[in-house]
């Protein structure tokens, strides 16, 4: 590993402070590469490898991200000190709709992927004031000119996210960044799709797919997110020739048109004389049969349902597993398209739908509402609902599900072998907390479809294949022109198909390019491919992988833990890694989950600056993995906390290396031995603490060793260590010395600027290339009394409760007293009975036995008596 010297000048101030630790230490830090992954002669074993979250790289940071990272860096630290190389590098995941939409309205242009690439391209201007603007006003593109403006501004975005965890302390080997659109991550998105087509798990199909209006794309089930919203159940009369009609309850009387069956449980009494039979629907005339299946719900409506094309997810299902015509009426822009179905032939159902055509959803069900009321074929009034409708995790519409060609990968959603796989690698992961495993577990169990991958979007990873043409210029999907690895990366909607030149793109007989790129997660699934040279450094990539930890928030183990291991599986067949650690939420005052579309989240840039980042670190260190944090940023109380913890850890360096004796000399002292013995086991408690990546833990018995060493130990030997007797005085200050260079690194990972500095004024190099502390290096701690020192600290209270009771001073001058005990406390106690005489100022002090340990008989000095009196 790389070396530290001390800092110029780093003699212990006449007075420590915070202010400026973060500029001068991450400066050297960075200077002298402290923190660079030395692969030089390593092996897999000497290496602790992090597959880092790729923060998005669009917009601001929060001050959820630096507690999550501060959780991975504390990891990444005590490795380091333990004695592994540490592969910690940082991506940035700069591709998707959030850096979409801020580079059309940052440059005023918008992407047109049909358009030709030009070189050195001038936008209309910079700097928009990022609201929405209509299309019209923006400059139509090409894609790859696109790309480049989004590459431009999103490189930006990220220097000032840089900027921010390198003032956090994030001790990232910033040598090993990648982007999630750059050339490199380009290449391994593809070939690794490329690969999936090979094998046969990535398959184009026309299907029922869930469509976000507004922004005219694909939807994966990963994105999707229940909303409450009103409603109204609207009942509805379907015929029976010569019988009763049966009524059903719909919420979507819209999609009538596109009525497929009728549907209820194959149990239910009342409709079992029904199945196998056929009604005709209202208004069109169309016939249509009635079916039984386990998903309808006898207690739902009237508890026979209509199955329409498509107006919910389990209408896809029903059209599945029921063989099920297809008479879709939605069109890609949510409006009713103008061709009925071929189903609807009278002259009155063409007739209705002509009033649909082109009208939205709202209009469409307002129009047929009144058209089943003048038919007569509705009955009673509608009743109102709530119930959850499914929306794009980013639109403020709807869903609606239309039928198109998309690009799927196999997730075991229709394959059990490989949905057994993947639960069977879940469990070889050690999860941290284990209850998180169960979130993993319910995703996979509960698929119901291949992963969507293609989106209608642009600044994306191109899905690598073209089309070739007919002799009529139509598209032959069924046989697509994929790309060869020596081409990659391309871009269909700008480079010719292999085999072809430029001029026979759109031509009868030529080609057209694949428009749609990959769903981002495509490529965020390969982030340990991304960061570890996959296909690119396979020596790197041998050292890292598989990885030893994945750290995420819990919120997307559905999504970017999901799919990394898909994706490993389908590649490696193996976990992309050992651990997995999911940090909790941040909540606000009100225990709410802080984010942006509440604008409730705050921005750690002022947290930083204000307080100081030891002080946020100890905050986010405080909190268990898992575990959910209040954030108050007018009452920050963890942080004050954390900020009086690092300056009294300078203060107490600063004191403890100010005594004038050897510190190399034998510790012989019960008390000192004691002190070390205590320590000894927090060192041990620590330690398993980490590594079973209990952070707070371990920070929660150090910082409890810590202080009852400043207030009690410190206390109670510090007229031994001024003192005069040699052998006395050189062991107390021995056992201090050994005692602070050991906390200081077991502080190290969570307070690393203050630790730095108090370690730079005794030491050469890095307190985070020092090893890590152990019991053994304590020495003479071995052969102490673990018992002594809380009985002495014990004592020690019980001097200072009866001066306070006494209304004197804790300086004031003590004739006698006596400590009780049982015969073990006492015997104990009188092993450090001079120090405990010297920090109370006691003249005489006797021992006996008692039920419980005690201060008694305390008689103040006759000066101070009289001063007391006179006061």
């Amino acid at each position: 590993m790389n070396a530290v010297n001390p800092a110029p000048g780093s003699q212990v101030p006449d007075k420590p402070v915070l202010e400026g630790l973060e500029e001068k230490w991450g400066g050297l830090w960075n200077e002298q590469g402290t923190y660079l992954f030395d692969r030089e002669g390593a092996s897999r074993d000497d290496v602790y490898s992090i597959d880092t979250p790729p923060p998005t790289a669009s917009g601001s940071l929060h001050i959820g991200h630096v507690f999550s990272y501060t959780h991975t860096d504390v990891v990444a630290r005590f490795n380091r000190m333990h004695g592994k190389r540490v592969f910690y590098p940082m991506g940035w995941d700069d591709n998707g709709l959030p850096t979409e939409r801020r580079v059309q309205n940052y440059y005023g242009v918008r992407c047109d992927p049909t358009l030709p690439y030009v070189a050195d391209y001038t936008p209309p201007f910079e700097g928009g004031d990022n609201k929405s603007s209509k299309a019209a006003d923006q400059q139509p593109i090409s894609r790859r000119n696109f790309i480049e403006l989004c590459e431009r501004l999103t490189v930006e975005d990220e220097k000032q996210f840089e900027a921010v965890w390198r003032a956090l302390g994030l001790s990232v080997d910033w040598t090993q960044s990648y982007r999630t659109i750059g050339d490199e991550a380009l290449f391994t998105s593809q070939l690794a799709f490329l690969r999936n087509i090979e094998r046969g798990e990535a398959y184009q199909a026309m299907a029922p797919t869930l469509w976000d209006v507004t922004f005219r794309t694909a939807v994966a089930q990963a994105e999707l997110e229940d909303k409450e919203q009103p409603s109204a159940y609207h009942r509805v009369a379907f015929h029976r020739d010569g019988d009763d009609d049966v009524l059903i309850e719909t919420t979507r009387p819209e999609l009538l048109p596109a009525a497929v069956a009728l549907v209820a449980h194959p149990d239910d009494e009342r409709y079992k004389p029904l199945f196998g039979t056929t009604v005709r629907t209202p208004l069109f005339d169309v016939e249509i049969p009635v079916l039984a299946h386990h998903l309808a719900q006898p207690d739902k409506g009237s508890g026979i349902a209509m199955i329409c094309t498509f107006g919910d997810v389990t209408d896809v299902i029903w059209w599945r597993e029921l063989d099920l015509p297809n008479r879709a009426i939605m069109g890609f822009d949510g409006r009713i398209i103008s061709t009925p179905p071929e189903a609807i032939t009278s002259e009155a159902g063409l007739e209705a739908y002509a009033q649909l055509a082109g009208k939205t959803v709202f209009s469409a069900k307002q129009t047929i509402v009144d058209l089943l009321r003048a038919s007569g074929e509705t009955i009673g009034e509608p009743r109102p609902i709530t119930h959850p409708v499914k929306f794009f995790e980013k639109g403020d519409k709807p869903l609606e599900i239309v039928s198109t060609r998309q690009w799927y990968v196999k997730n075991g959603a229709r394959d059990e072998a490989l949905r057994a796989r993947l639960i069977e690698l879940g469990r070889e992961i050690d999860w941290h907390p284990d209850f998180m495993r169960v979130r993993y577990e319910n995703w996979v169990g509960g698929l119901t479809g291949d992963w969507l991958i293609s989106r209608q979007r642009f600044f994306g990873v191109p899905i690598p294949v073209w089309y070739p043409l007919d002799d009529n210029g139509n598209p032959v999907f069924d046989e697509p022109i994929v790309a060869s690895r020596d081409i990659l990366p391309v871009d269909p909607s700008s480079d010719a198909a292999p085999g072809y030149d430029e001029s026979r793109r759109g031509q009868a007989g030529g080609f057209i390019g694949e428009l749609d790129v990959m769903d981002t997660w495509m490529t965020s699934a390969l982030t340990p491919q991304l960061a570890g040279g996959w296909e690119r450094d396979e020596e790197l990539f041998g050292l890292v992988f598989p990885y030893d930890l994945r750290p995420q928030g819990q919120d997307i183990i559905r999504t970017w833990l999901f799919s990394s291991m898909l994706r490993s599986e389908l590649e490696f067949g193996q976990k992309p890694w050992s651990n997995a650690a999911l940090s909790g939420f941040i909540v606000d005052p009100d225990r709410k989950k802080m984010s942006k579309s509440k604008g409730n989240v705050v921005t750690p840039a002022d947290i930083l600056e204000q307080h100081g980042s030891d002080a946020v670190r100890y905050w986010a260190a405080s909190s268990r993995l898992g575990t959910d944090a209040a954030f108050d940023p007018q009452n920050p109380t963890q942080i004050k906390i954390g900020r009086r913890l690092a300056i009294k850890i300078l203060n107490a360096s600063k004191f403890i290396l100010g005594f004038d004796a050897r510190g190399d000399a034998p510790v012989t002292d019960p008390l000192d031995l004691s002190m070390l013995a205590v320590l000894g086991e927090v060192i041990d408690q620590a330690t398993t603490a980490l590594e079973g990546y209990d952070h707070a833990r371990a920070l929660e018995l150090t910082e409890s060793f810590f202080w009852t060493f400043c207030d009690d130990y410190l206390e109670l030997v510090k007229e031994r260590a001024y003192g005069t007797d040699e052998v006395g005085r050189d062991s107390a200050v021995a056992a201090l010395r050994l005692a602070v260079r050991a906390l200081l690194r077991l502080f190290a990972p969570v307070v690393p600027f203050a630790t730095e500095e108090a370690w730079s004024w005794f030491n050469d190099g890095s307190v985070h290339l020092a090893s890590w502390p152990t019991r053994e290096e304590l020495g003479a701690g071995e052969t102490g009394d673990p018992q002594l020192l809380p009985l002495a600290s014990a004592a020690l209270t019980g001097i200072r409760r009866s001066k306070t009771d006494a209304k004197a001073s804790q300086k004031a001058a003590v004739t006698s007293a006596i400590i009780t005990g049982t015969a073990v406390q006492i015997g104990a106690l009188a092993l450090a009975a001079s120090d405990l005489k010297a920090v109370g100022k006691i003249a005489d002090l006797t021992f006996a036995e008692g039920d419980e340990l005690a201060v008694t008989n305390i008689v103040l000095a006759p000066a101070v008596e009289n001063d007391r009196d006179a006061g």
